[in-house]
């Protein structure tokens, strides 16, 4: 178990490094576009947002969980970007080859995408507060919130790392991962709620598990505990579910490219 655990530390630690020594890609990974949404698309719609509909004194703090959620989606449907290069350039397989548990790659990666979108999540929460938007469970709320984060983050990486092992190249893994991420913003409650909606799509997004990670994240936001219990135990429901179906296709995915 000592090795097990020293393998997953290094190759996280890996991961780290190679971070670090991108000084741009540290920054633009902290102060992410995502966060340029909450600021600019936030602020732009402020007026035009009816809070009526929105249920929520702006449209800014209607906005915070969804670009909460937002940072999760794309940081876990990136997260298996870095495997994909290292299969094509040949480093992954050099690093099966080695006396190391397999597993240890996939959560090393695991860790690293799940501590990084936690650190991102705290900086929009932070740009929240300076807007005004401040959690009205507090400390508790934000840590719960931190636990959804983490696991839609771990279904996601999954997802990504499926399709890192599946695809031949970085071109057709860019593609698909364009082609999952816009549907599931947009059928989503991350820019209006599923009332404001057209019927059919309203109906989609109920089938979306970013809607009940959002619903759950804003109620935390904004309206307390009573309300929120039962929606965080809801979505932490659906994301074990969620989790056990991706961690599935990406374990076969996994097994059928390591031969």
């Amino acid at each position: 178990m000592n090795e097990y655990l020293q393998e997953i530390r290094a190759l996280t630690m890996r991961w780290v490094r190679r971070l670090s020594r991108e000084k741009f890609s540290m920054l633009f990974t902290l102060v992410q576009p995502m966060l340029f949404w909450l600021i600019f698309f936030g602020n732009l719609f402020q007026r035009a947002a009816d809070p009526q509909v929105t249920q929520a004194p702006n449209y800014i703090s209607f906005l915070a969980a969804g670009v909460v959620v937002m940072t999760v989606l794309n940081n876990g449907l990136a997260g298996g970007v870095d495997l994909l290069f290292d299969k094509e350039n040949g480093f992954l397989e050099r690093l099966m080859s080695t006396p190391i548990n397999r597993t240890s790659v996939v959560l090393s990666r695991f860790l690293f995408v799940t501590t990084i979108t936690c650190l991102q999540v705290l900086v929009i929460l932070g740009v929240a507060w300076f807007f005004g938007v401040e959690a009205v469970t507090g400390l508790p709320g934000i840590a719960v919130i931190l636990l959804i984060s983490m696991l839609f983050g771990v279904g996601l990486t999954a997802i990504s790392m499926a399709l890192a092992f599946s695809v031949k190249s970085h071109g057709d893994f860019f593609s698909v991962l364009g082609f999952l991420s816009l549907p599931m913003i947009f059928l989503s409650s991350a820019l209006v709620p599923l009332q404001a909606m057209p019927a059919w799509m309203s109906m989609l997004a109920k089938f979306n598990p970013m809607t009940w990670a959002i619903d759950a994240v804003r109620s935390l936001i904004l309206s307390g505990w009573a309300e929120a219990l039962p929606k965080v135990g809801m979505v932490v429901m659906i994301m074990l579910v969620f989790d056990a179906i991706c961690l599935y296709g990406s374990a076969r995915a996994f097994r059928r490219a390591m031969g």
